[in-house]
C-alpha cells in the first residue's frame, strides 16, 4: 500500500517539512496511571467545554522543538492543557504553584 512516489505528510511539530511521518509503530498497551489521569482531565475539561481537541493540538503543536522531544506522549497533553487553561483564565500561576 505504500507509494513510494508519494509526498510523506508531515510531522504535526507546527508542520515542520523536515520532519516527515514515518510509519507509526502502533502501541497496544494501557497508558499507565499518568497517561489515564492526564486523558481524564482532558475529558472533564471537554465534556464542561474548557476545551476542544483542536485546542489541545494546536498547544501540542506550538510546543518548541527542543521541549517536544524531551516530552513523553501525555507531558505534551498536559503542557497543552495547562498553557490553554492560563490563555483561558481558568487557573492562575499562582494556582499552579500552590
Amino acid at each position: 500500500m505504500s507509494d513510494p512516489d508519494r509526498t510523506p505528510a508531515t510531522h504535526d511539530i507546527g508542520g515542520l517539512s523536515r520532519f516527515r511521518c514515518t510509519p507509526v509503530e502502533h502501541d497496544e498497551s494501557p497508558p499507565d496511571a499518568f497517561g489515564k489521569r492526564v486523558d481524564a482531565l482532558r475529558q472533564l475539561l471537554a465534556a464542561k467545554r474548557l476545551m476542544t481537541v483542536d485546542e489541545l493540538r494546536r498547544g501540542i503543536e506550538s510546543i518548541p522543538e527542543d521541549e517536544y522531544f524531551a516530552l513523553t506522549y501525555y507531558e505534551r497533553w498536559l503542557r497543552s492543557i495547562t498553557a490553554l487553561m492560563l490563555e483561558k483564565g481558568v487557573v492562575t500561576e499562582e494556582e499552579l504553584r500552590g
